[in-house]
Order: C-alpha cells, then structure tokens, then sequence
C-alpha cells in the first residue's frame, strides 16, 4: 500500500510540475507579461540590494554631503534633496518600505478576502447573510478615507499603514473568490465527495482552495499595485512613517520643502516615475497570469 502511496504522490507531482511548465510557456507567449516581470524583478534586486550597493549613512540628514535641491551632476546623478541627501540613494531606499507595505498589505488584504469568499460561497445560508452584509460595507465605503481614519487613530509607523491598507481592500477579492467557490461547488465531483463522507475541511482543502488559488494569485498581483499606491498616497498626506524613506513621503517633502515652486524637477521625477513603473509592472504581470489561467480571456491566436 504504502508503495502505491508513493507512487501516486510521485505521478501527482509530475502532473504539477507540468501544469506549471505550460503556466510559465503560456506566460512567456505574452510579451507584455515578460516585460512587466524583467522589469519587476530589477526593481526587486535594487530594493534588496540598496544597503549593497548604497552607503546607509546618506540618509542622514545631519551627514548630508551634498547641496539643498543641487541639480543632477557626475556625483549625484538625480541631484539632492532638500536636505542634501543623493535622490537616487532616496529612490533606491524608498523602494524597500513601498514594496514592503505593498506586499504585506496585499497578503492581508488577499488573505481576508479568500478566507471571507470562500466561507460566504461555500457554507451560504446564514454564513453568507452575515458575510454578504459586511463585505458591501467595506465595498461601498471609501477604502481611502477609511484607510486615513485607520492611519489617523492608530501609532504611526509602517504596521499601522500595512493595517490600514490590508483591511480596508478585501472586498473585491471576497467577491471573486465567492463567485468561484460558487462555481466550484456546483460541480458533480463536489456532490460524489460528500457522498463519500467528505467534511467541509475536506472539501475546502481538496477541491475548492486548489480550483481558487490560481485565480487568487491572478488577483493578488493586481492588488499590490493598488497597495503601492495607497502607501504612496497615506505617505503624501504626511500619515506614513517618519523614520523611513518612501516615495510617497518623497513626494511630500517636495511638496511642502518648496521644490515643487522651485522647479527641482529632479526631486519630483524619480519616485512619480518609481511609483508608475512599479505599478504598471504588477498591472502587465497580473493581466498576463489572468490571461494564463482564465482560458474564455485569450482570444484566437
């Protein structure tokens, strides 16, 4: 017995590495998928590698070696802040906390929605009627405000925005994955494994979290752009974390520090520009996976 065990967990591995193999030769057809994730996944090794390649200690004010707003030269190749500090090490450590909130913030945002859809989808009745109600609330409510509000009453720091952005963009990923629960659980093999003595963890487990989790993933890279953006945007408002470089906290000191009416374009560009890049990045790499793994989006080739 346990010969045949091994046996099929072996043949069941193969079948996934498989079906992973034809996910990636799938995604490989789509150029802009390509592009979206050479381009991702420099910004990545960059963020990683900013205390590497980069001296920590410029971003201390007080160690600041440069001139206030110094336009772009052969030593500083984006010019200075307003303090003085290099923008391009700013950039570089300022992607490190927008990928961090994002990210996290997308996990807690995606993990809400998944656990919320498939509960409201798969149980129904009275599970779904308290669900439903709930997830409108959020759907309906402004994300940002309630994010600001979050911000606002909570200790600043970067917990506090993950918090913030991660409990207030669940509701679109419920819907979805209760829509496909629902798909799911309509199936003829779903009806066979009850039949069987099959539990409700059974079920979720064997069959519905499987036939979901692709289109999770599809999602998930979509919703960290959104992510991005919220951080940038709570960081603008001055509701970020003080103590930590990020591009919306960039852009507010640019703001409020004069370079803006000064024409230090230099000070400007680089993280509206970081912000845009990474965002279309998760956008081209998200609609290619949603291409991938939904079949009825890819047209006639």
């Amino acid at each position: 017995m346990s010969e045949v065990t091994q046996s099929a967990k072996a043949i069941a591995w193969r079948r996934r590495f498989a079906a992973a193999g034809n996910v990636w030769r799938e995604f490989a057809r789509n150029r802009g998928g390509l592009i979206g994730l050479a381009l991702l996944g420099a910004i990545v090794v960059l963020a990683v590698l900013a205390p590497v390649i980069t001296d920590p200690a410029g971003l201390d004010v007080t160690k600041a070696p440069g001139r206030p707003l110094q336009p772009p030269t052969g030593e500083y190749l984006l010019g200075t802040d307003v303090d003085g500090r290099s923008v391009l090490l700013l950039t570089f450590w300022g992607a490190r906390v927008s990928l961090l909130v994002g990210l996290a913030a997308t996990v807690l945002s995606v993990l809400i929605g998944t656990v919320v859809g498939i509960a409201a989808g798969h149980f129904g009745r009275w599970v779904a009627r308290i669900l439903l109600p709930f997830t409108d609330f959020f759907l309906v409510l402004p994300s940002l405000v309630l994010a600001i509000a979050l911000s606002s009453v909570l200790p600043r720091g970067i917990p506090t925005i993950i918090v913030a952005v991660g409990v207030t963009s669940w509701p679109t990923t419920a819907r979805l994955v209760r829509a496909q629960t629902l798909t799911v659980e309509s199936r003829p093999y779903i009806e066979r494994s009850k039949a069987l003595g099959g539990g409700h963890l059974h079920v979720i487990g064997k069959h519905v979290l499987p036939a979901v989790m692709p289109l999770v993933l599809a999602n998930t890279t979509l919703v960290v752009g959104g992510s991005i953006i919220a951080e940038s945007t709570l960081s603008f408002l001055g509701l970020g974390d003080p103590n930590n470089v990020s591009w919306g906290s960039m852009l507010q000191t640019a703001l409020s520090s004069g370079a803006v009416s000064g024409g230090a374009w230099w000070y400007l560009l680089p993280p509206g520009l970081a912000i845009v890049a990474i965002v279309l990045c998760f956008t081209l790499v998200g609609r290619a996976l949603e291409t991938v793994l939904n079949p009825r989006l890819r047209g006639d080739r």
